[in-house]
């Protein structure tokens, strides 16, 4: 995610960083060198290209409008979801660290060996729901909180965050069997996983569910239709300004598409994209602080004005 100061007005005309622009500069050029063709010939040949009026291209502009705001709308929604589900989550894992230090018996070894365990396991499902879902290998960041008895079945589990929800499970029923907790700070504690399970599942969805393809395919054709037919009746009525304004309505047409694209996945490695990676060191930080250990990571920066 791009993490920048406000802008001035000279430096918003020449920042790249964060901006679609690298992604769509061979469409525009292809716009803008066409509509330098069509407005030579025009010279060349006045009659060439007879004015048709800007109508037709008022009406498909409006309609294409439309239907690019209605899918960014659709993006943006999935992105501030995943946001929400990911906030979702830190609130999630410090309850349950809050509840397994403050209502696990702590007295005996048996309870602070089943504390850490489960705080452990926490943050090692928070970095295993974010490789999930960016499709990255997790083993480095995930095998020093689990525990080496368990890591032949993680290797060879199918869905490594839900496998360590389980373990979770089965180290929370030990603590109920051994009764280092009351019955019904148990339950509570059970909640705070289900809602952890609720994340994951979430998250999948809209990780496994795109936006319909015909809708998508539907708007790459008509942008790319509309930017090509536009100098062609624009050249009779604006002569040598026209690739100059088709230049700029194709880097509109064709950020905004792009940029949906963009949103729609929300939890990748693009400049847009949530930043996965310092919203779970930030829980693995606060989790062990909490646990009382020394060795703990530092926070994850930005780098460029880019937080991953």
């Amino acid at each position: 995610m791009i993490v920048r100061q406000k802008l001035n007005t000279f430096k918003i005309f020449f920042t790249l960083r964060g901006s679609i622009v690298p992604k769509i500069y061979p469409q525009i050029l292809l716009v803008t060198l066409l509509s330098v063709i069509v407005t030579i010939v025009q010279h060349l040949s006045p009659n060439t290209f007879p004015s048709y009026g800007t109508a037709p291209f008022t009406l498909l502009g409006v309609a294409l409008s439309l239907f690019l705001g209605f899918r960014n709308n659709a993006s943006y929604q999935r992105w501030w979801e995943g946001r929400c589900l990911w906030g979702q989550l830190v609130y999630d894992a410090r309850s349950f660290t809050r509840q397994v230090l403050s209502f696990v018996d702590e007295d005996t070894e048996a309870g602070r060996e089943a504390q850490r365990s489960m705080i452990h396991l926490t943050i090692a499902f928070t970095h295993a729901v974010r490789h999930r879902l960016r499709g990255t290998s997790p083993w480095q960041e995930i095998e020093p909180f689990v525990a080496p008895t368990h890591h032949t079945a993680m290797h060879q589990a199918k869905n490594l965050p839900d496998y360590l929800m389980r373990l979770m499970g089965k180290q929370l029923g030990e603590v109920r069997r051994q009764q280092l907790s009351s019955e019904l700070m148990v339950q509570n504690m059970d909640e705070r996983l289900t809602s952890m399970t609720i994340v994951l599942a979430a998250c999948e969805r809209i990780h496994n569910t795109p936006l319909p393809f015909a809708y998508m395919l539907l708007v790459h054709r008509t942008t790319y239709l509309y930017c090509i037919m536009l100098p062609f009746g624009l050249v009779a009525s604006l002569g040598w300004v026209t690739p100059l304004i088709c230049a700029v309505i194709a880097y509109t047409f064709f950020g905004l598409d792009t940029l949906s694209e963009e949103l729609e996945e929300p939890f990748g490695l693009a400049a847009n994209q949530l930043p996965l990676t310092a919203l779970s060191r930030t829980i693995e930080i606060n989790l062990l602080e909490a646990l009382g250990e020394n060795d703990i990571p530092p926070d994850i920066t930005p780098i460029n004005s880019y937080l991953q």
